[in-house]
């Protein structure tokens, strides 16, 4: 297990639900990965980078909504920037994402 963290810093961590709306080839990313554009509802737009290409196509990704980090600083990734952090299971170099189980409006708190 790794540290262990309190109430607290736990809620520094926004998480929302998000729905991407675009996936675009990013071959200038070291490993394989797709450029996200993700609508967060009245928080807007925001764009991402994920290693994701192993398990998805850019067409099962349209539409779906993820669970993403949204206040972690920008980060420069090859010619991108990316704004948020798509959440995931890592199993190996697979990364399978989170997501409701249910729709939810776009925005939503995880909690």
């Amino acid at each position: 297990m790794s540290n262990t963290i309190n109430f607290d810093d736990f809620t520094k961590v926004d998480l929302r639900i998000g729905t991407i709306m675009q996936v675009d080839d990013f071959p200038q990313a070291r490993n394989p990965s797709f450029q996200l554009t993700i609508d967060f509802g009245d928080l807007g737009i925001r764009k991402s980078s994920a290693q994701i290409t192993s398990l998805y196509t850019k067409e099962e990704l349209l539409g779906r909504q993820i669970v993403a980090t949204i206040n972690f600083p920008k980060k420069q990734i090859a010619n991108f920037m990316s704004e948020c952090l798509v959440m995931g299971a890592v199993e190996g170099k697979d990364v399978i994402l989170l997501r409701p189980e249910q729709k939810v409006e776009n925005g939503s708190t995880v909690a």
